[in-house]
């Protein structure tokens, strides 16, 4: 008896490649590999329905057929909605166009960088999903993914979390914020319970342009080394508000931190570091 309940008690961590970057799965307690290998599932499942560049997928065929009836996919788009309203049209689902010629650019497929921005209407009813033009949901389907493996990894007796390309849901330790600069040592330690995303224009560019982009502007390009942010609700707000905070100008990009309930931000901007009021109750001193 004592042997199978210590059989039932452990830690495990996985890591994989899912959704262009590597991800980490870390647990402790009971029946800590099973937890783990169920968050890995669930990411992977996930990613072949949200990722819109393989064919297959449920993300795919919408922007293809003009409709799909998927639960995942109709989450997203209406939180895609919700900040698109938010955010004043800086986060916007509609921009599918955009995000694929912007993507295919950055592989080196295409010469130049997208030049027009054009939006489409996309409509949910219930778990079916209708659209007009080509959504984005990149700036979505990471965080997402995030929360629905570390929920995965939930149970009695057992705690974890996972990270995604600098996308984290809850940590149970102390997490480093990387440097834009390829330093070792980090800027900042976080201490929090709250989910982590980071984004910035460091980690894929080409000629002087990266992944981000303000429609609203039609405006390319992060406008910051780097964006932290932590945020109360889960790795879904997290990750669509680094986002956001990095396609906007500094000053916009702090007052709409700092009005938004239960998000706290660090940016690098031109070397120098800003932070939203409360941000550093998040940091380990």
């Amino acid at each position: 008896m004592i042997s199978s309940a210590y059989e039932r008690l452990g830690d495990a961590r996985r890591e994989f490649r899912c959704c262009d970057t590597t991800f980490v799965v870390r647990t402790a307690g009971v029946r800590a590999d099973a937890a783990a290998r169920r968050a890995r599932r669930t990411a992977e499942t996930l990613e072949t329905q949200l990722d819109a560049f393989d064919d297959a997928s449920a993300v795919a065929r919408l922007n293809r057929t003009g409709g799909v009836t998927n639960e995942h996919v109709a989450r997203l788009v209406r939180r895609g909605h919700e900040y698109r309203d938010r955010t004043g049209g800086v986060f916007d689902i509609r921009q599918g166009r955009t995000e694929h010629a912007l993507k295919a650019y950055l592989r080196g497929e295409t010469d130049a960088p997208p030049e027009t921005f054009e939006a489409g209407g996309v409509r949910t009813d219930g778990d079916r999903v209708t659209t007009d033009a080509p959504v984005d949901l990149n700036g979505l389907a990471k965080g997402y993914i995030v929360d629905r493996a570390a929920a995965a990894l939930s149970g009695p007796g057992r705690r974890g979390f996972v990270s995604g390309g600098g996308d984290m849901s809850p940590p149970t330790g102390p997490v480093a914020v990387e440097s834009p600069y390829g330093d070792e040592t980090p800027l900042k330690v976080l201490d929090t319970d709250w989910s982590v995303a980071t984004s910035g224009d460091y980690r894929r560019t080409r000629a002087g342009v990266d992944h981000v982009y303000d429609p609203t502007t039609e405006q390319l390009g992060a406008r910051h080394e780097s964006v932290t942010v932590v945020a109360r609700r889960d790795c879904t707000e997290a990750d669509a508000l680094a986002t956001t905070l990095a396609a906007l100008p500094l000053d916009d990009a702090l007052a709409l931190a700092e009005d938004w309930d239960g998000l706290e931000a660090f940016l690098v901007h031109d070397g120098v570091f800003h932070t939203t009021t409360g941000f550093d109750a998040h940091v380990r001193h």
